[in-house]
């Protein structure tokens, strides 16, 4: 139960229809809440799930544990790197090659809080990996997406922003779109988790027949704790962590709810489960979601995309 409001009573076992017919892709999909998603939602009989990973050999191992207990599942991998504009492209065409239609995109994939350093087309690294990679393998699932949205039930194609509250940690303009690297480690993050709360707004508001939103998992045990380049933060999570942080299946409900549950409403960032939160001041600030859509778009057609 989250403490900030009634959370939506959601069992992902029981509470998951049936999938039968539905193509998705989970990014991340090799450890914490995407392996988790991706378990959950193979337990339902989709007809494929994309596991997205960057590493193939650390994928095939969420596969055989996924597999213990949904033998039946028809899962496959999808080598990715959201760092890298080659490796979504080359991602991209493999999923159109597969199928004509994807009903569910989960942009579950993260990092945080790292050293200095710029992905593989030379943008910071948490706000490129975070934000701009996902922004790159919407735009180019959308036309997949859109004609899939054309037959099938209102409300059942969506694509899942998976943002934090760590987006309120975002200072002075909320995105200096001058210069990325402004800020300590945790503001950089926060700045790329709020990029996916507008970006979700911006997607709802230009593709109507798509439910775009983005959600917060909660404060999780995952290991993207283990990688943070933050000892004051580590010692805190240690000393009082038990206070606040959920297991990866209770912090994946949310996300599960936001792509398989009726009553979504697009454009929302939602809490654990279900919650409808306003975010920061940031989040809600049009302007800037604008100014972010266009940004994104302009670096995007510089790349030939």
């Amino acid at each position: 139960m989250w403490w900030w409001g009634n959370s939506v009573k959601f069992d992902p076992d029981q509470d998951i229809e049936d999938l039968a017919e539905k193509v998705i892709l989970v990014t991340g999909g090799n450890n914490g809440l995407g392996k988790e998603t991706v378990l959950r939602l193979a337990k339902h009989n989709p007809k494929c799930i994309y596991l997205g990973t960057r590493s193939l050999e650390r994928g095939e191992a969420a596969l055989i544990d996924i597999k213990t207990e949904a033998p039946d599942s028809n899962i496959k991998l999808l080598q990715i790197d959201m760092a890298s504009f080659a490796s979504i492209e080359a991602a991209v065409a493999v999923v159109k090659a597969d199928f004509e239609r994807l009903d569910i995109l989960i942009n579950n994939a993260g990092i945080s809080n790292l050293p200095p350093d710029v992905t593989k087309d030379g943008y910071e690294l948490q706000f490129g990996t975070n934000h701009i990679g996902h922004a790159l393998l919407t735009k180019l699932l959308l036309p997949r997406m859109l004609k899939t949205a054309e037959s099938a039930p209102t409300g059942a194609v969506r694509i899942v922003n998976i943002s934090s509250d760590g987006h309120y940690h975002a200072t002075a303009k909320g995105i200096d779109f001058d210069d990325f690297n402004t800020g300590n480690n945790w503001t950089r993050y926060a700045r790329s988790k709020l990029a996916n709360i507008l970006h979700a707004k911006a997607l709802a508001k230009r593709y109507p027949s798509i439910i775009s939103v983005a959600i917060s998992p909660g404060t999780v045990q995952t290991s993207i704790f283990e990688k943070m380049n933050s000892p004051v933060l580590n010692v805190l999570i240690a000393l009082f962590g038990w206070t606040s942080l959920v297991t990866i299946p209770e912090g994946c409900k949310n996300q599960l709810w936001a792509a398989t549950a009726p009553g979504v409403e697009p454009g929302i960032y939602y809490w654990p489960v279900g919650i409808k939160s306003s975010g920061s001041k940031f989040a809600g600030d049009e302007a800037l979601e604008e100014k972010l859509w266009e940004w994104t778009e302009a670096e995007l057609v510089k790349h030939g995309y």
